[in-house]
């Protein structure tokens, strides 16, 4: 390590403990730990380019640990990225562009929204996944127009949650050989010591699931690092795991305390920490001048690869122009209106069918005309109809597949499927409505980055069955309905189904998910494209004003209606609306809502098979809802529905007695 490299790597552990120390609040261990090794892979190993963050051939790295974000952001500012001092000195700040954990675009650099831990090693394998897809499609001979590593950063923390276990098996198991992953092995995490919980030799647990393995017993051995880096490019066999022993908090009073972990380490260790590096104690957020100055030298390297490759680029656009203009379809990220217009997507289905397998059938339409769809299943692909057909599966043997056999992951689908997303890609991932609690904090950080990713979940109710309570989802519609911009969207018919998808796909600034029964429903005569508002009439009044309004979803809308025939025989005058989406139709208008809730209606009830919570909003105090109010039971799913009171003779009962109640 030369003079200038030790100096630099201590501008990235000083700014980063000032960093902390000034907003009071934050981790400094790790910044003070890893910082040779991430200068190490910044200056030298990592192509990147601060005066293009996007450029579409770079490496990617994940700092999967993102509680260590003071040391990413300092290094970022050093290299010219758009981060300030300023912004460093407002860490943790509203509105600051060094929030407490990395957040995708918000802040230049980052890749990739991380905190939850694990999260970013999904999201990486995601990554890798994408680059070998696109490199297998579209290099040619003496042209990789897509040839680039993703790293990913991760601690003791990350490699215990389960999320890591998945994502790493499959990994493992596709050769992703482009994914290197770099392990700040430093024993310690906020209840102190590792040893109690976490004893296993982890390189042979790597070396079992499929990686090369490396093992530093220096973290500040510069040198080194770079030698395992470059042995691990260079192999194109299996993805690598590189180890690195640090030390957390090194280099001040409290190197190798559990407290140096998230916490500030306090005025006077930042005193002692400057001293120990040979920095001028009363000097804060001060960086040599002879240290910006190598970063610029070192961010040079990025700049010459860019401008080699856009060279390269430009010669193999004129020789396969073709290719090329395949290649940037690749990246468009809605299909156009004239394409959906000619799938003919909103043609009625004559006989009654599962929405899921409406759903199969659209998106097999789609997939012709979206050619960056890509995406698969937790092993339930034959049961969510998301199987495209004709087209191969990504394996280790056969990197042209669209299909994805995720395994039984749910969580690490969802984190890879952000990572799909972060690439350019359209992806998708299924599994059964009751498995999305597995998914959910993947697709929460979806929404957190917007990201377009579509969720499939069928089984979407007590119409699962004999499967029983624990295959049946009841709060499910509820808590992906409290998430911030994504949209649920549960379909009456195919009509609706194919709103949906059309929906989603329209969607590029967050995720959706489609929630798609198992049984046959009927299909409603009077669904149309007007579902893509969220909520319409399928069956009005016959005055402007009703007496009473039914607010269904999904295969509910159909003994609803059916509901709404008895009562009118009996002088009521009833509406029916279809909700597929309450978040599309909170997005409509004011007038537009009233047109389809008029206020002055108090005469309401609610009906689907699941728990009712949320539902208040629409039937008011005065109404009522017809919903799940427990569990629910293994029997035939006819059964189940009559048990649990979804026939038409409760619902016009219920709606019977609010009327009563209100006159």
């Amino acid at each position: 390590m030369t003079k200038i490299d030790q100096l630099s790597v201590n501008a990235i552990r000083i700014l980063a403990a000032d960093t902390i120390q000034k907003a009071k609040s934050g981790h400094p261990g790790a910044p003070l730990g890893t910082a040779p090794m991430m200068y190490e892979l910044y200056t030298h190993e990592l192509n990147h380019n601060p005066q293009d963050p996007k450029w579409e051939n770079r490496d990617r790295f994940i700092l999967s640990g993102g509680h260590g974000s003071a040391g990413l952001y300092s290094l970022l500012h050093l290299f010219g990225y758009k981060i300030s001092m300023d912004d460093l000195k407002n860490f943790r700040q509203l509105d600051s562009l060094t929030p407490g954990h990395p957040e995708y675009g918000h802040t230049d650099g980052v890749e990739c929204t991380t905190g939850p831990l694990g999260s970013g090693l999904s999201a990486a394998v995601g990554m890798a996944i994408a680059e070998a897809y696109l490199a297998e499609k579209f290099n040619r001979p003496g042209f990789p127009i897509v040839d680039h590593n993703t790293y990913v950063e991760v601690g003791d923390g990350d490699l215990m949650e389960g999320i890591s276990q998945e994502a790493l098996s499959l990994a493992g198991t596709l050769k992703l050989d482009k994914m290197i992953i770099l392990y700040d092995s430093n024993d310690i995490t906020i209840e102190g010591d590792t040893h109690p919980t976490f004893g296993e030799d982890v390189n042979r647990r790597m070396e079992a699931l499929g990686f090369n393995t490396w093992f530093i017993e220096d973290g500040n051995d510069q040198d080194v690092i770079r030698q395992a880096i470059e042995e691990a490019k260079a192999d194109h066999e299996k993805p690598s795991f590189i180890t690195v022993k640090t030390r957390i908090g090194y280099g001040s009073p409290k190197e190798g305390l559990a407290s140096s972990h998230g916490e500030p380490l306090g005025v006077e260790n930042v005193a002692a920490l400057k001293k120990n590096l040979g920095w001028d104690e009363d000097k804060f957020f001060y960086v040599p001048e002879e240290v910006y100055a190598n970063f610029k030298e070192q961010a040079q390297r990025g700049a010459q690869a860019q401008a080699q490759w856009e060279e390269m680029y430009a010669q193999y656009k004129e020789q396969y122009p073709e290719v090329e203009a395949a290649y940037r379809a690749m990246f468009v990220k809605e299909p156009t209106a004239d394409k959906i217009e000619a799938l003919d997507l909103f043609a009625p289905v004559e006989k009654a069918e599962a929405t899921r397998v409406s759903s199969g059938r659209i998106l097999n339409k789609l997939k012709d005309v979206m050619p960056n769809l890509i995406g698969g299943s937790a092993d339930l692909g034959p049961s969510n109809k998301t199987i495209m057909e004709g087209e191969d599966f990504f394996t280790a043997e056969n990197r042209n597949g669209r299909n994805i056999h995720f395994g039984v992951r749910e969580l690490a689908m969802a984190g890879i499927c952000n990572g799909l997303a972060l690439a350019g890609l359209r992806p998708y991932a299924g599994t059964f409505f009751v498995f999305s609690d597995y998914s959910k904090p993947m697709a929460r950080l979806a929404a957190l980055m917007n990201l377009p990713v579509v969720y499939v979940y069928t089984h979407d109710s007590i119409g699962v069955g004999e499967d029983g309570p624990t295959h049946e989802p009841i709060e499910h519609l509820a808590s992906y309905r409290s998430l911030p911009n994504i949209v649920v969207f549960r379909p009456a018919d195919a009509v609706e189904t194919a709103a949906g998808w059309t929906l989603a796909l329209d969607r590029t600034e967050g995720p959706t998910a489609l929630i798609l029964t198992r049984q046959n429903v009927e299909q409603i005569p009077t669904s149309s494209k007007e579902a893509l508002k969220g909520a319409y009439i399928v069956k009005d009044s016959k005055n402007e004003t009703p007496e009473a309004i039914f607010i269904a979803s999904g295969s509910e809308v159909a003994p609803t209606l059916q509901a709404a025939a008895v009562l009118e025989e009996e002088g009521v005058d009833v509406r029916v609306v279809s909700m597929p989406s309450m978040e599309l139709f909170e997005m409509q208008s004011e007038e537009y809502r009233e047109s389809i809730l008029p206020r002055s209606v108090r005469n309401r009830v609610s009906v689907e098979a699941s728990k009712d919570f949320g539902w208040g909003r629409y039937v008011g105090i005065d109404g009522d809802m017809v919903g799940m109010k427990s569990f629910g039971a293994s029997a035939p799913s006819s059964q189940l529905f009559e048990y649990f009171g979804f026939t038409k003779e409760n619902i016009a009962q219920t709606m019977r007695n609010v009327i009563a109640r209100n006159r």
